[in-house]
Formats: C-alpha cells, structure tokens, sequence
C-alpha cells in the first residue's frame, strides 16, 4: 500500500530525517531506505538503527518517529493511476452479475481483490482515514496488514506468507461452486523491492512500480529485482521459489496510469454499468482479492 497505493514514502523518510537532523545524523538514503521498504516494522527497525546510531533509545525515537507519521499521514494521497486501477477493477465484478454468476462469453470476468501490506492496523487507520471509498474494493477479512495474527511472527516480506494468506483469504470465503484461485493465476502490484522477491517466491506474477530514486538506486539490477534474485531474504530462500530473467512472470511499470489490463487476461466494463441497480450494493461486503 505504502508507495503503491497512497504516496507516502516521501512523508516517511521526511519524518525520519527531521529525528536525524535533531540529533545531528545525516538523512536517511536511498541505499537504506530501500530496504526498509515493504518491510514489517519490527525488522525495518532493526536495519534503521543499526544505521542510525541515534543517541536516543530505539523507544524514544519510535515515539518521535510515531507522532510525526500521525500528524503528516492524513495528507497522502492516490499515486497517479491508483483511482482508476482500483475503480476498474473493482467494476468488474459486473461480469459476475450480468452473466449470472459465470464468466462472460467475450472473456469478461470477475477480477478478486485482496490487501497486503506490512503496515500495522494503527498506522493502516491513520493513512487510510481519508479514502475509506477508495479502498473499499478491499473488505475488512481481505486485508492482511502487517501485525495480522495469520502471518505468523518474523514472517513477513520478503518470505511469501502475506500474500499466500491474502489468497487463502479469497478462496476461503469465494462463492459456493467457483473453483479456488491458485497462485499462478494472482497478479501482485509492489513498489518495494522485497515485496517483489515475497510475490515471486508466493508463485504469483508481479507489477513493479516503485519510487523513482529506488528505481535509480537499483540501476542496472531490474532483472534481478524482478525475479526476486536480490538475496532480500538473506540465507532463508528455497532457489525453486524464485523466478529467471526475462521469465515473464513481473514486469516493471513507471506508474499504474493506463494499465495494460488485456496483457493479464482483465476486461474491464464500461464505466456506464454502475448505472445498473446490481451494482449498488455495499461493495465492502462482497468484492475479494486477488493480490496488491
């Protein structure tokens, strides 16, 4: 969600520099910050310190860290494209409803929606206060957030588990008769470099769309990073969840305007048939996912 959905990576590492420069530390670069990204906090924290070397307790500066993403999160907003993606596709489950339940003869379908994220419920609230419809595509038991007792503790990215428990958490409540969703045919969008490496050891597909100075900073390295070859895990990693150069299975992507719904088997309806009394009801209770 971080640098993918809401444009908050910038406000992160602005809130850590203001700590850092109270206490006469550099700011925080891009060489760090990448791999804090998509991190669950407990093991982002340990990177940070251990760069940081604050003369304050690891406590003292999470307070300091804490109340300054309180008072500047509120002010994120959309990245460009994410209004339109997350619209499409939570149109889609017109398919569903105009074809009774099956699949369109033209290649329609439902497309099943799910959240990961390694943000915790607190922070989750604090971001999302203000776009409540936008991310209604996504109901409350479809979001794994990262302090989720179903991702069990130290598992978060880059291990696959929170993406493999967003899918579990589609098949666990799809339809009486729909057949299960299996990780090939899941689609996870990322900004983060250890996300892509959880996606594709998830044996998911992956659109990358990460901050510019991550993608400068990783110059040279997007076959690496796209088939989840950048060694995130450290020692922790079965070869046979990883994925090859040019395997197909992530693409890089600068923004998430004009996606390429047709490349991954997406036909989105046309705008006109949330006219259509079917699609009035309370989307929060019925839309699922399908990785993000």
């Amino acid at each position: 969600m971080d640098g993918l959905l809401l444009d908050t990576e910038d406000i992160y590492t602005a809130c850590a520099n203001t700590v850092l420069a109270k206490y006469g530390r550099p700011s925080l670069p891009w060489s760090i910050k990448a791999k804090l990204q998509g991190r669950p906090a407990p093991a982002a924290e340990v990177i940070f310190h251990e760069w940081a070397q604050l003369p304050i307790s690891d406590a003292d500066y999470l307070a300091q860290f804490s109340a300054l993403k309180v008072q500047h999160f509120p002010q994120a907003k959309p990245l460009p494209g994410v209004e339109r993606l997350l619209g499409d596709l939570g149109r889609t489950r017109w398919w569903e409803k105009a074809a009774g339940g099956k699949d369109d003869e033209k290649g329609g379908h439902r497309v099943h929606l799910a959240l990961a994220t390694s943000s915790n419920s607190q922070m989750f609230a604090v971001k999302t206060a203000a776009w409540e419809e936008l991310l209604s595509v996504f109901p409350p038991h479809r979001r794994v957030l990262g302090d989720d007792a179903r991702v069990a503790p130290g598992r978060g990215k880059p291990l696959p588990d929170i993406y493999l428990v967003a899918l579990n958490s589609i098949n666990d409540s799809l339809p009486p008769g729909e057949p299960l969703i299996a990780p090939e045919e899941c689609l996870v969008f990322e900004d983060s470099v250890p996300g892509v490496e959880a996606g594709r050891r998830a044996g998911m597909r992956v659109a990358w769309c990460p901050h510019p100075m991550l993608k400068k900073e990783y110059e040279g390295r997007d076959k690496d990073i796209l088939a989840g070859r950048m060694g995130e895990a450290g020692e922790e990693v079965d070869v046979h969840q990883l994925g090859n150069h040019d395997d197909g299975w992530a693409d890089y992507y600068l923004d998430l305007t004009d996606f390429p719904y047709d490349k991954y088997g997406m036909v989105i309806p046309p705008a006109e048939v949330e006219l259509d009394p079917s699609m009035k009801e309370d989307v929060s209770a019925e839309v699922i996912a399908q990785g993000a």
